[in-house]
């Protein structure tokens, strides 16, 4: 029996890329007639005629299904309800911009077939911005640190899963996911491909600066406890900091009575102080507004519609 390779797509913006897409992807899976596959679809409410042409896609070709999302729930989201939908064996995550080459999509698979459970690429040459290749790296580098994600590791989002793992992905309940976590958290056996970066097919990233802090935030919050350790820690040492100084200025006053107290040193101490108790403070208000959206079950997305190539009568499904 074939095996099966789930293709999932979070769409947004992509009106002039996607059809591009799945006309290479299609070309590509026709080379390797051993696997049988299908390309899921899913529009994140974008505001252009992405799911207009995902849905004409989804009619023409029996190997595509598109989704509609009721409204805009963020990529992670839109990944969530194309695997829940997926029915592979191995499920390939893939951007919709064309900057994720199909043509090396089976060397991902190959790779995998070694016995890893996730295998990613590693991009050498990235088409991105300075900007967002160094938050890229930050990014990287502060996950690994706050999830104890070996440094060796590779996380990019053209990657392969096998099943069994997408099948504990989708017991997470948390209705901001952050997927690279979650499969850290269900498996170590991983491994990336060298491989090239593409250009984007049209237009530009939709991932602006105020949505890498979110998905940072998210990624920091959603698989740690780190990061309120690190407020405690830093806690004591501004006490400790704080007992020390009170105790050099009481013994300087005892010393030279006459010297005036600093009050703007003092002040600057306060703000800086008083900055960083306020961040640690949202900080735990993150963690604690994440515990009431999940007990309120909020959901991680909605289904507005689904648009498939109807059978034909008579057909055997």
């Amino acid at each position: 029996m074939k095996k099966k390779i789930s293709i999932a797509i979070p769409c947004y913006r992509s009106e002039s890329t996607i059809g591009r897409l799945t006309e290479e992807i299609t070309k590509e899976m026709k080379k390797h007639k051993e696997f049988s596959y299908e390309i899921i679809l899913v529009n994140d409410c974008s505001p252009d005629n992405t799911f207009n042409i995902i849905a004409d896609l989804a009619r023409k070709d029996e190997h595509i299904i598109a989704y509609d999302l009721s409204k805009n729930f963020g990529e992670s989201s839109a990944l969530m309800a194309a695997f829940s939908k997926a029915s592979g064996d191995y499920i390939v995550r893939m951007d919709d911009d064309g900057e994720h080459d199909p043509k090396y999509l089976f060397q991902l698979i190959d790779k995998l077939e070694e016995g890893y459970d996730y295998v990613c690429a590693e991009f050498k040459n990235y088409h991105h911005t300075l900007y967002k290749r160094i938050g890229s790296k930050f990014n990287y580098w502060f996950l690994t640190k706050m999830m104890d994600i070996p440094s060796c590791s590779i996380m990019s989002s053209y990657n392969v899963t096998r099943r069994y793992v997408i099948n504990e992905i989708l017991k997470y309940e948390n209705p901001k996911p952050y997927i690279d976590g979650m499969v850290w958290a269900v498996t170590t056996k991983t491994a990336s491909v060298p491989i090239e970066h593409g250009y984007r097919y049209a237009g530009e990233s939709g991932y602006n600066f105020s949505k890498s802090v979110a998905l940072w935030l998210n990624g920091v919050t959603s698989f740690s406890i780190k990061p309120l350790r690190l407020a405690s820690l830093s806690g004591f040492i501004f006490a400790f900091c704080g007992f020390v100084i009170g105790l050099i200025v009481i013994i300087d006053k005892l010393i030279h009575p006459e010297v005036e107290a600093g009050w703007t040193s003092m002040f600057a101490t306060l703000l800086f102080i008083g900055g960083f108790i306020m961040i640690f403070l949202g900080l735990i208000g993150e963690y604690v507004g994440r515990g009431y959206l999940i007990s309120n079950h909020i959901p991680q997305y909605v289904i507005r519609e689904e648009v498939r190539k109807e059978k034909a009568k008579g057909s055997k499904k």
